[in-house]
């Protein structure tokens, strides 16, 4: 007699960003396990699934960004208790599903006693019970690494070409906000048959929020033309405001921005107000506060990307596939 074994797929959320979980299992046809997260009056937090997750195939979606009343840390510590409580109750299988990976920015000692904290967080999944990773659109791609196991690395880029290409003149210039970007710029380019430039850009030493853009590499490009600047996040916003200065003064007609994460921490919001920047284009990783939701900010949608990455983990069939290998570039 031979068995066939019955595969379940489990899909569950954290707190942090529920709408994007939902719209991924409407995109799956799935309903989304119940996790009953509570909080105690301590603050700590527990979770009991509504469902068994036993020999599952089990993902479990979850931000690590700030968003309704709780941290980045709080969004954090609450994965690995759902996590945990997967792997005591038998998951064959569990994936973590982080539509922005926390702590990515601190991917390497930059001065002395500092931590490397993305190590840190994929060593938590890892212990916690992790067995696979996926993420939008890492800040750096060595993060892949950090993780004893199997990391998928999915990209918005096909979302925001789309958009661009359907939305601004076929002359758009792309530009790198700084020399960490140029990579991911040159590929928007290609895709959107564009010129690109590069801004130069320093941070003085000992800072955090500070940067300082001195000149456009490929100013040519720039002068009477619409430009995009394209980064994976905006945090506070201090590296995307000098480089569109520095467009605004070599003669950019418009000034679009395009990142995966759109974080908006500190005076972020405000900066872009009185910004030259026309147009701030995001995907819906991370949460965006309605006090946040600015006439310039527009959010896509990437839970078609990362239903697909899940199906393709779940079904055992490549996910490089969907992007045509471009997420590991």
């Amino acid at each position: 007699m031979e068995l066939v074994a019955k595969r379940t797929l489990r899909l569950l959320s954290g707190r942090t960003h529920l709408p994007l979980a939902e719209e991924i299992a409407g995109c799956l046809d799935v309903e989304l396990t119940d996790a009953n997260l509570v909080d105690f009056a301590d603050s700590e937090m527990r979770c009991r699934f509504g469902q068994s997750v036993r020999g599952a195939d089990v993902f479990i979606v979850q931000t690590h960004a700030a968003g309704g009343g709780r941290s980045v840390n709080d969004s954090i510590m609450e994965q690995l208790i759902m996590i945990d409580a997967a792997k005591r109750a038998s998951a064959k299988r569990i994936t973590a599903v982080c539509p922005l990976f926390g702590y990515s920015r601190q991917d390497r000692k930059a001065e002395g006693r500092e931590p490397i904290t993305a190590k840190l967080v994929a060593d938590m999944l890892r212990v916690a019970g992790a067995h696979r990773v996926l993420s939008v659109d890492l800040h750096s791609g060595q993060i892949q690494g950090f993780f004893d196991g199997p990391f998928d690395p999915l990209t918005a880029m096909p979302v925001l070409v789309d958009h661009l290409s359907a939305n601004l003149p076929a002359d758009m210039v792309i530009v790198a906000p700084d020399a960490g970007r140029v990579k991911v710029a040159d590929r928007f380019a290609q895709h959107l048959h564009a010129n690109l430039a590069i801004v130069h850009k320093r941070r003085p030493k000992g800072t955090v929020a500070t940067v300082e853009a001195s000149d456009v590499v490929g100013a040519e490009f720039v002068e009477g033309h619409s430009c995009v600047l394209v980064d994976d996040m905006i945090a506070t916003g201090s590296t995307i405001m000098a480089a569109a200065e520095q467009l605004k003064d070599h003669g950019a007609t418009d000034i679009w921005v395009v990142a995966t994460h759109g974080i908006f921490s500190g005076p972020a919001i405000d900066r872009l107000q009185k910004s030259p920047i026309d147009r701030v284009i995001v995907t819906n990783t991370v949460p965006l506060p309605a006090e946040k939701a600015i006439d310039k900010i527009e959010v896509l949608s990437v839970a078609g990307v990362i239903a697909a990455a899940i199906n393709a983990v779940f079904e055992d069939t490549s996910v490089s596939e969907i992007f045509g290998g471009e997420n590991q570039t």
